[in-house]
């Protein structure tokens, strides 16, 4: 069942996210959800934030991102505290209380070919704990070969890979402690990679360890917008990382090892006007 503020998941998805670190939800999010995300995206491209990036100056399509828009932008504000996407994440997670950390603006134009390397998401982030995932919602059709992948598993390795940077594919962290990302397009065979192709309104949940990437669109054939968002549960706990994290948030107060709820992180679950998932 969907609506515009609740969606029915059951203990099959739940068993998927905790098993395979990824799992695709058709239909979760409805349209007046998306509509209100493009027009953010529409304002955001027009004024970009001091936090937007062009992952492909030199070429005539655009590779773009922007971070925290939720953070100025009242729709989006709606979208964090009013769609199913709280309630998702915490039924997911297994959490009896949800934070929300921040919002990702992705907007491939046509023609741009550029694959997303395999990375973590956690290893970027300013949080410890298990209870951290990302809902990644496109807001135009994905097909199978050039959608998000991910390695089954892979969240339960108890390793975390070094992060690297979208635009060049350098090293986050300068001499950090952790692992080099394996060769996963080099190695296929030895990995068992999941992958969805998607309409707007279904969405992917995903770990924040849940090794991943984005294929390439071989022809590069339309634009792709997609909105991530990111959410804690209950054990999440402000991490010091070997270098400036990303996003780099300031004047939030936090100390490691404190829970990350503050007025920069909103407790947005469960809410103060009841629902569900």
């Amino acid at each position: 069942m969907r609506s515009a503020t609740h969606y029915s998941i059951g203990e099959g998805e739940a068993s998927a996210y905790a098993r395979d670190g990824a799992v695709c939800l058709r239909g979760a999010i409805a349209p007046v959800w998306l509509d209100l995300i493009a027009r953010a995206f529409e304002r955001a491209r027009a004024r970009p934030s001091p936090w937007a990036s062009d992952h492909m100056p030199e070429r005539p399509g655009r590779f773009v991102t922007d971070l925290a828009m939720a953070q100025h932008d009242d729709e989006l504000r709606r979208f964090v505290f009013d769609s199913p996407a709280a309630a998702i994440a915490a039924w997911l997670m297994r959490s009896s209380t949800l934070t929300f950390f921040f919002d990702t603006m992705w907007i491939k134009d046509s023609g741009v070919s550029k694959r997303t390397n395999w990375h973590q998401d956690q290893p970027y982030y300013t949080v410890d704990g298990d209870q951290m995932c990302v809902l990644w919602l496109p807001l135009d059709p994905v097909p199978e070969d050039s959608a998000l992948e991910f390695v089954r598993g892979s969240h339960r390795w108890g390793t975390w890979f070094e992060p690297m940077r979208t635009t060049d594919g350098g090293a986050f962290y300068a001499g950090s402690p952790y692992a080099p990302v394996p060769d996963v397009d080099g190695e296929r065979a030895r990995y068992d990679i999941l992958s969805w192709a998607m309409e707007p309104g279904d969405c992917v949940v995903f770990h924040g360890l849940t090794l991943h990437g984005g294929a390439a669109d071989p022809r590069g054939r339309s634009a792709r917008r997609a909105y991530s968002t990111v959410w804690l549960g209950d054990d999440a706990r402000f991490a010091a990382r070997p270098g400036a994290a990303r996003p780099r948030f300031e004047g939030h107060g936090l100390s490691p090892g404190d829970p990350m709820t503050c007025a920069m992180f909103p407790c947005v679950w469960p809410r103060a006007h009841g629902g569900s998932a």
